[in-house]
């Protein structure tokens, strides 16, 4: 198998792997770009509902989870946020922002896929699509990479493989392997942004398709209002994927039903009324849900009928909805992979690896996870941005 020479050396061509070979190679430095799957950057091309949420304009460090939440703050300050949208509005690109500062491409995710080749190939790489990685360990002057193709030695080597999320798509652990050869930390590993399960007994029947504005707060972290969508196997929507990266299993998710409503107030108005409970909710909620949730809370009569402690304690239910997931839907519905490559082990400024000179990691495989709505896609494009400034 032939040995080639090259400056850096970048496994995984997903959104941090481009922006790192674009970044690297507009430098002058000599890129190869392997990847395994044939496909190019499936997960933007799925993202978004195929139109790739590809930054928020409110990115911020605290809207990141880590160990150290510290880490993110100096690649996101080195490119940030407007850099990326800048070079969008280079080629041309048409966005507009949906809800939350999230930022979507009018047409299709592919505009930012073919921006990024097309940043790659302003000075030349090597693209080895459907190719893969054997091997790797270190030399006196950098590393060998043993592919199903080649051998390349690089002097910069960076691991942009993503995470465990979307396995259909292509996801494996390649990453965290390589960390570990190299004596690199892992910390734990979970699904994050992911719907979340309940046991069959505590779905108040089938409520699959309901959806909900909710208040959302998963034990620790912030609240997040946004919509909370039933399924056939428990919770989805914004707010849910939002508090999965928090909650842990074996503690209880608290939602506000009525954000923002005085439900107190709803019922003084109506507690004279021949009119069944359910339906004086179903002004507010939607009615199969209003009618599961009194069914399951309190026995269904006229509102009349209720004493004022029955009506303050469905009140204080309604507000504060503790319900406790059996689990998640897994890394096969999973937006992102919490945790990864710890920090600590790596330079903030630089993404390199502090004990092993020329190694970088970038992007998801890194312990750094974004909320929901874009924040993902820029940690991708500011992570890989600075390793391509170093390699």
């Amino acid at each position: 198998m032939p040995i080639l020479d090259i400056d850096v050396v970048i496994i995984g061509a997903g959104a941090a792997g481009m922006m790192a070979a674009a970044s690297a190679s507009q430098r002058g430095r000599g890129v190869a770009l392997v990847d395994h799957s044939e496909r190019l950057a499936e997960k933007i091309r799925i993202s978004g509902g195929g139109r790739c949420n590809f930054t928020n304009i409110h990115c911020a460090p605290d809207r990141y989870l880590s160990r150290n939440p510290h880490y993110c703050k100096s690649a996101l300050a080195q490119y940030s946020q407007q850099d990326f949208i800048d070079l969008v509005n280079r080629y041309g690109i048409d966005w507009h922002e949906k809800k939350l500062g999230q930022l979507f491409c009018d047409h299709s995710a592919q505009d930012i896929i073919n921006l990024l080749k097309s940043e790659c190939d302003l000075v030349g790489i090597e693209w080895r699509m459907g190719t893969q990685v054997l091997g790797v360990s270190q030399t006196d002057t950098g590393f060998l990479v043993e592919t199903s193709r080649e051998t390349w030695r690089c002097q910069s080597l960076i691991i942009a493989s993503g995470g465990l999320s979307i396995p259909p798509i292509g996801a494996t652990g390649l990453g965290y392997e390589i960390a570990k050869q190299f004596g690199l930390p892992i910390t734990p590993l979970a699904a994050g942004l992911v719907p979340l399960t309940f046991e069959p007994k505590d779905l108040y029947g089938e409520l699959a398709g309901v959806s909900l504005d909710c208040d959302a707060h998963g034990g620790e972290g912030p609240h997040f209002r946004e919509n909370v969508l039933f399924t056939h196997r428990g919770v989805s929507g914004p707010a849910i994927l939002q508090i999965s990266s928090y909650w842990t299993p074996g503690r209880e998710i608290t939602l506000d039903l009525l954000p923002g409503r005085d439900v107190a107030e709803l019922f003084e108005d109506a507690k004279r009324s021949d009119a069944l409970l359910p339906n004086v909710l179903a002004d507010w909620l939607p009615k199969r849900f209003a009618q599961a949730f009194c069914a399951a809370h309190v026995a269904i009569k006229p509102m009349k009928q209720y004493t004022p402690a029955e009506l303050a304690l469905l009140a204080s239910q309604l507000h504060g909805w503790r319900v406790k997931p059996s689990g998640s839907e897994g890394y096969k519905k999973a937006e992102v992979t919490r945790g990864g490559v710890d920090t600590d082990a790596l330079s903030s400024k630089t993404m390199m690896a502090r004990k092993v000179p020329g190694l970088f990691f970038v992007g998801e495989v890194v312990d750094v996870t974004g909320w929901l709505g874009g924040y993902n896609f820029q940690w991708a494009w500011s992570s890989g941005w600075v390793a391509g400034q170093h390699a």
